[in-house]
């Protein structure tokens, strides 16, 4: 039997037990694919300590890369063979075979690593909706991007430069400004030792940028809301340090009529057209290689826990992948 990842409870890492499952023959609607690398994300400890409830026990891990073993009744989007690739769910990624729904899954271009995919795939279709539809970045623009040696950073800051804006990442040491530097950013703040709204404003002559990206929560929001532009837009997408406190709405109008959202990649790749129209702008701009993936760290799939640990503790930078 294949082994996978599963919670039984939530908690620390301590609570991810590798087992033996069953993987039955794919349902209608259903491909099985053995996963040849898994993407780890920082969304997957918010499943593992109940941030983000799941139904227990469940599997854990949304995204991954692999070959198509089977396919059940009525699929037509993949067929036996092919390579594929996959984010955002169903949730089940950390596993040696899994069964998912098959309009899932996208067709992995030949110039493109199952590695590679793996590393890509979550954080490269968050770069995605983030650059091109939440707000759809225009040369010319200033953007703020946090986190900007992370996974999604390192990809957004990339893709943004080749989009032709003007690119400010906030990161929290010295190297790790340095690896955001060298992927695409035009300034990067250290905000261990400068205060990161306060230099935005001075980067912009006052102005404050189009688009704020932030993915780090309770401890960078306010200052993000003070570095946009009037009728700048917030991009609130993640909470690595944090969830954010609940606030006046009223603020948004004093600090310029400001737009907020809270977006998921769920709702952005619900559709299977949308899906297909953000891979295809992922694989183009990677396979371009006006975007480079970094894949920075690998662990055994069975070290899950301790993989998770150190993306808690900032001890990894660029992308993170799982192998079987």
């Amino acid at each position: 039997m294949p082994n996978a990842i599963r919670i039984h409870q939530t908690g620390g890492p301590e609570v991810l037990t590798w087992e033996a499952v069953d993987v039955p023959a794919p349902a209608v609607g259903e491909a099985t694919v053995r996963h040849h690398a898994v993407g780890l994300n920082f969304i997957d400890t918010y499943h593992r300590t109940g941030l983000y409830p799941l139904p227990l026990p469940s599997g854990i891990g949304l995204e991954g890369a692999g070959v198509v073993e089977a396919v059940g009744a009525g699929v037509t989007e993949v067929k036996v063979g092919d390579r594929v690739a996959y984010a955002g769910g169903p949730i089940g990624a950390y596993a040696e075979v899994r069964n998912i729904p098959a309009h899932r899954l996208l067709k992995l271009p030949d110039a493109i690593a199952f590695d590679t995919a793996a590393a890509m795939m979550l954080q490269g279709l968050t770069a995605a909706y983030l650059l091109r539809r939440t707000y759809r970045v225009q040369p010319g623009d200033a953007v703020l991007i946090h986190a900007a040696a992370g996974g999604v950073g390192l990809i957004a800051c990339q893709w943004a430069k080749a989009l032709g804006a003007t690119v400010i990442g906030t990161v929290g040491s010295p190297a790790k400004a340095a690896l955001a530097k060298a992927h695409g950013c035009d300034h990067v703040i250290d905000y261990s030792t400068e205060n990161f709204t306060q230099r935005v404003r001075e980067i912009t002559g006052g102005e404050g940028v189009s688009v704020v990206y932030d993915g780090v929560g309770k401890d960078t929001f306010m200052g993000s809301l003070d570095s946009l532009r009037p009728l700048g837009m917030m991009v609130a997408y993640g909470n690595a340090s944090g969830p954010v406190p609940p606030f006046d709405l009223l603020l948004l109008s004093q600090k310029g009529s400001l737009f907020l959202t809270r977006p998921t990649i769920m709702h952005y790749t619900a559709r299977r057209a949308d899906l297909e129209a953000l891979g295809a702008e992922l694989f183009d701009v990677v396979a371009s290689g006006k975007v480079r993936i970094e894949v920075n760290q690998t662990y055994p799939l069975k070290d899950a826990a301790q993989a998770q640990r150190d993306l808690e503790a900032r001890k990894t930078t660029g992308s993170t992948i799982l192998l079987p």
